[in-house]
């Protein structure tokens, strides 16, 4: 996310608002397939919004400069925290992995 929010400051955008994410987008795309390897999941409806609220979140906070404190992440991850979904029962199956094959 912070690769991705330093290249957007570097490519001249002014604005969390202007910073937007696709499906095609390539942070998009990295992140399902780290997360959703072989695609066996659909990916959750909001996942698209939670990236790029995540994605502007970084780019704020590395505009203002908050990057050269600490453990300037922690506010960052606190915001994302609350949008997360509850994991779905699927997952806590033990049966879980074999489903998917």
């Amino acid at each position: 996310m912070e690769k991705y929010a330093r290249q957007a400051i570097a490519e001249g955008v002014q604005s969390a608002e202007d910073v937007h994410v696709t499906c095609d987008s390539e942070v998009y795309k990295i992140l399902n397939m780290h997360y959703n390897r072989n695609n066996h999941l659909q990916v959750p409806a909001n996942f698209r919004r939670v990236v790029q609220a995540t994605l502007r979140e970084f780019f704020v906070s590395v505009q203002a400069g908050r990057d050269v404190e600490p453990s300037w992440k922690k506010s960052i991850y606190k915001v994302i925290a609350r949008m997360d979904d509850p994991i779905p029962d699927y997952f806590k199956s033990a049966n879980f992995l074999a489903q998917l094959e």
